[in-house]
């Protein structure tokens, strides 16, 4: 297959570690990191690089998003004549620990715990991700108000402070790759993480939800397939994530 990845910056050592090993023609194009701290004008980014991909004129097969719902940021997405594929993933965190499951074993019970990982020190200005913009602060943003729409505000602050306790914790959580755990970032994050009285923690990432989503291995349980001028919308749950608009 020939196939185009769009993907934020954060991931680029493990996406260029699985085109690398992946039997189709990708091409690749990346998203600045910073660009989460407005979920609305990365929306709109990544649109714009869809339009632009579909005027190539190259016999592209799909559209890979290397992105999660990242503060609704992927909501409304679409393309008007290739089909999209994107993981089924709240943000980079579960995209980097390798499965759902994996997510809620670690984050379930305190889901803003901020985390890190290979990419958030090598290209962002801050070495955490803690809100739901990307930014270095826990934020309602974008992904609150689409609760708001759907559910009503009494309804929304409920299910947003069940998805978003408040431990009181200071751990941070650095999630380190196999592929990459040889450039010695976990060591250099404990080390930020103390100075910023915070524990470091390390966690074992799995590199399987990136690794798939290049070789074609869609599994529908896993990713959203969006046939041509299907829309993305957000369900905001724990297991589907992300669907087809109706």
């Amino acid at each position: 297959m020939h196939l185009k990845l769009i993907s934020c910056n954060v991931f680029q050592r493990e996406a260029s570690w699985c085109i690398a090993r992946s039997p189709h023609v990708i091409d690749v194009e990346y998203t600045e990191l910073g660009e989460h701290a407005r979920s609305v004008g990365l929306r709109q980014l990544i649109q714009s690089r869809i339009d632009a991909t579909e005027t190539t004129g190259k016999p592209y097969d799909a559209i890979l998003l290397l992105f999660g719902l990242c503060g609704n940021a992927t909501v409304g997405l679409q393309a008007r004549l290739l089909p999209l594929v994107i993981p089924r993933a709240h943000d980079c965190c579960t995209i980097l620990l390798g499965s759902r499951a994996k997510f809620i074993e670690h984050f379930g019970t305190a889901p803003s715990t901020p985390f890190s990982s290979v990419g958030y020190i090598e290209r962002g200005e801050y070495f955490l991700r803690t809100g739901d913009s990307g930014e270095a602060s826990v934020e309602l943003g974008d992904a609150f108000k689409a609760l708001v729409e759907k559910y009503g505000e009494e309804d929304a602050q409920y299910i947003w402070d069940e998805m978003h306790p408040d431990h009181g914790d200071d751990k941070a959580v650095f999630i380190d790759l196999p592929q990459t755990s040889h450039l010695g970032y976990a060591t250099q994050f404990k080390a930020k993480a103390a100075a910023a009285g915070k524990i470091g923690v390390q966690l074992p990432g799995d590199i399987r939800l990136i690794a798939n989503l290049i070789n074609g291995q869609w599994d529908p349980q896993e990713y959203l397939l969006v046939p041509p001028v299907g829309t993305i919308e957000g369900v905001y749950d724990w297991d589907e994530v992300i669907c087809l608009k109706n």
